[in-house]
């Protein structure tokens, strides 16, 4: 029988499961105002907050793949959990210190060191179940990784309306540092699970696998979409063009956040199961590109709920999939690596996706970004069925 990797006890999984809670948070505490907060109280431009913003993807593509490479051949996880907590709590400490795009760029780009660790997250929850069981450790760590950034998003709101805008730095950095004290009583053999410390020259049989590549690919342009609208400018189109407080996004991130939850937990373990992967994946796209370009023709405050509750729902239903395919047929040993350079790529969409679209609002408005976002969308669907195409052609080719 198909064993994990890892023993472990519910306790174990509880004690997973808040760490990762706790570093989410820490993450996204003030991700609902940051676009106002450059835009409308550093007053720095569109360009410049597109790459303000986008920095926390590009710290990902440099760092990410090498994190998964150092994870494999050190056999450790925890060490890299613990410098990501660690990381969360600075990157807040960091916005915290001054009012001065510097300091919002020093701790956005920390804050991407901080999501980096991800990868060791990922491979370690996935040691917790046995092999035939990728799917459903995905879909519960992603539904893990929507409710740590709701819970973070949802302070946002309330707590800049009735603190300031550093009351939402400092939560984050309490959350991060909480984290960082728990996470050494997360589970990991004292040997690590790997069994043989991944050498250099395997990096290139790791990442060779044609499926690793499509949802790289598909992923890149999925956080693309996502960093132009819920992580990116939505928030200042609802400020700027809306007149919303703080509370009122607050109420926004949830409006987005808890479909984008439930869609992330039953993506993988009900609705692929029955209606196909690559369906399912298609069918968030088509939303997501419908709703994108329907943000800025939502007049009031209601109307944007509407769009961002169904956009979450959306693009909640692809990225556990993508996450589970990433390590598809990938050795034990290899999967931090090839995770690794699933999370580098798809990094590349958080920062190209704010970057481009912060130049296009400086020329064309916010309602420009929105359009771009939808073109990548669309884009994505197209990609989607060619792919599934092929996936559909290699396996006739295999069975016979």
């Amino acid at each position: 029988m198909d064993k994990p990797l890892i023993e472990t006890t519910a306790r174990h999984h509880v004690i997973f499961a808040i760490v990762t809670l706790l570093y989410w948070t820490s993450l996204y505490t003030y991700v609902p105002i940051l676009s106002p907060y450059l835009l409308d109280h550093l007053e720095i431009g569109a360009a410049l907050t597109g790459i303000v913003l986008g920095s926390y993807g590009l710290v990902q593509v440099l760092l990410r793949l090498p994190t998964g490479i150092a994870s494999d051949r050190l056999r450790k996880r925890k060490p890299f959990i613990a410098l990501g907590m660690l990381t969360g709590a600075l990157s807040c400490l960091l916005f915290a210190a001054g009012e001065q795009p510097g300091w919002a760029l020093a701790g956005r780009a920390v804050s991407g060191v901080c999501a980096s660790a991800w990868v060791a997250f990922t491979v370690l929850y996935a040691a917790y179940y046995p092999k035939y069981g990728v799917g459903k450790a995905m879909s519960t760590i992603s539904f893990f990784i929507v409710t740590g950034q709701l819970i973070g998003m949802g302070l946002s709101g309330w707590l800049a309306d009735a603190y300031g805008y550093k009351a939402t730095f400092y939560a984050g950095a309490i959350a991060g540092a909480a984290g960082l004290l728990l996470a050494y009583a997360v589970k990991e053999p004292a040997g690590g699970v790997a069994r043989n410390p991944i050498q250099f020259a395997d990096v290139a049989v790791a990442i060779r696998t044609p499926m690793l590549w499509r949802v790289s690919i598909l992923s890149i342009l999925a956080h693309s979409v996502l960093f132009i609208t819920m992580f990116g400018f939505t928030p200042s189109y609802a400020t700027s063009a809306l007149g919303a407080s703080s509370w009122q996004l607050g109420l926004l991130s949830f409006a987005f956040m808890v479909p984008h939850a439930m869609s992330q937990l039953l993506s993988g373990r009900i609705i692929a199961p029955k209606i196909g992967t690559w369906t399912t994946i298609g069918i968030g796209f088509v939303a997501s590109a419908a709703c994108t370009v329907a943000i800025p023709f939502a007049d009031s405050m209601p109307e944007l709920y509407v769009t961002q509750a169904v956009n979450g729902l959306a693009q909640g239903l692809h990225f556990p999939l993508l996450l589970g395919l990433s390590i598809t047929g990938v050795a034990a040993g290899k999967q931090a690596t090839a995770m690794g350079f699933y999370q580098s790529a798809y990094a590349a969409g958080m920062f190209i996706g704010p970057f481009f679209a912060g130049w296009v609002n400086e020329f064309g408005g916010l309602e420009a970004g929105f359009w771009l976002g939808g073109a990548i969308a669309a884009v994505s669907l197209a990609v989607t069925i060619y792919y599934a195409r092929s996936h559909e052609r290699e396996l006739k080719a295999r069975a016979e």
